[in-house]
């Protein structure tokens, strides 16, 4: 039976899985248990198939990806206990006009700026373009490497971990269970962190030919061109994901890498929680084909359907 393309993310105490029809959150409530919000999934290349295509389909699964990432964070806050209500879809908005803001500032706007430093050296504008992609990528590691080192963060980077060995685990044919999970690497060729660094390293390339204008000009150049730049970099990850050449395989070294600081070793619990979220997402008949023994944890579910009008709403599954 070949395996469907999963995906995940770590959020507060949980991870959340996608599969082609269904994502997913768990999370390890206060009391211990695991609660988990399954939702349908329908991407907009289902409407429009065109943006399936090669570089279409790597900006869509971008912006998707962080829909779904704000969303499935907020329920894991509030069923953490973190935060007392969900996001509604006007402040998951903002959230997201925030974060693409701050996003700009800290790896456009300030290297683009601070490369300017460079002029007392040379006027060569793909020098100094280069430039400013290697502090690019110098802010983006000194950014991981500050978070990595927060308390909390360190928790999410444990389920980042989870997330990743049960994927691997799956991938495998193996059973999913906290044993054959925990036998399976950290390190994962498809990580969203990997994709981030590929996109830093891909847009030192891109902007290195684009002449070195004033400091406005330079900025908007960058941020019209971040579909681009995406898309080469999703097709790359993609192609990591299948491959097994020694020549891509070196390529996504780096990516390895810098999951030593992105993941952490995750606690057996953590696992559990992992499994649930991925086993949500799965087939009923794929599940019972490859589990062995599934854990017989103690799980609440919300599963949301279709209702007369059109919305969504919850259906405890005991």
């Amino acid at each position: 039976m070949s395996k469907l393309m999963v995906g995940g993310q770590a959020v507060i105490e949980g991870v959340m899985m996608r599969g082609p029809k269904k994502v997913a959150t768990a999370v390890r409530d206060p009391n211990g248990k695991i609660a988990i919000e399954v939702k349908p999934v329908h991407s907009i290349t289902e409407r429009f198939p065109l943006l399936k295509k090669p570089l279409l389909r790597g900006t869509v699964a971008l912006i998707e990806s962080l829909v779904l990432g704000i969303r499935s964070l907020s329920y894991s806050a509030k069923m953490a206990g973190e935060e007392d209500e969900q996001l509604t879809d006007r402040e998951m908005a903002g959230t997201i006009v925030f974060a693409l803001v701050l996003a700009s500032i800290l790896f456009i706007a300030i290297p683009t700026g601070a490369a300017k430093l460079f002029h007392t050296i040379t006027e060569d504008p793909v020098f100094l373009n280069l430039m400013e992609g290697v502090l690019r990528l110098i802010i983006f590691l000194l950014y991981i490497w500050g978070i990595s080192r927060m308390k909390d963060i360190r928790r999410v980077f444990q389920y980042h971990g989870a997330e990743h060995k049960t994927i691997f685990c799956y991938e495998a044919g193996q059973p999913l269970t906290v044993e054959n999970v925990q036998q399976f690497s950290r390190f994962h060729p498809r990580c969203g962190t990997a994709f981030l660094l590929i996109v830093m390293l891909v847009s030192i390339f891109v902007f290195a030919f684009l002449g070195w204008p004033d400091l406005w000009l330079r900025i908007t150049s960058r941020i019209l061109l971040l579909p681009v730049v995406a898309g080469i970099s999703y097709e790359i990850i993609r192609l990591a994901g299948r491959s097994e050449h020694p020549v891509v395989r070196l390529a996504i070294m780096p990516g390895l890498w810098l999951q030593y600081l992105t993941t952490r070793p995750p606690e057996d619990a953590m696992v559990e929680v992992a499994i649930e979220s991925l086993k949500a997402v799965l087939p009923e008949e794929e599940i019972l084909a490859g589990s062995g023994s599934y854990l017989p944890t103690d799980v609440e579910t919300a599963e949301t359907a279709e209702t007369a009008d059109g919305h969504t709403a919850a259906i405890a599954v005991n």
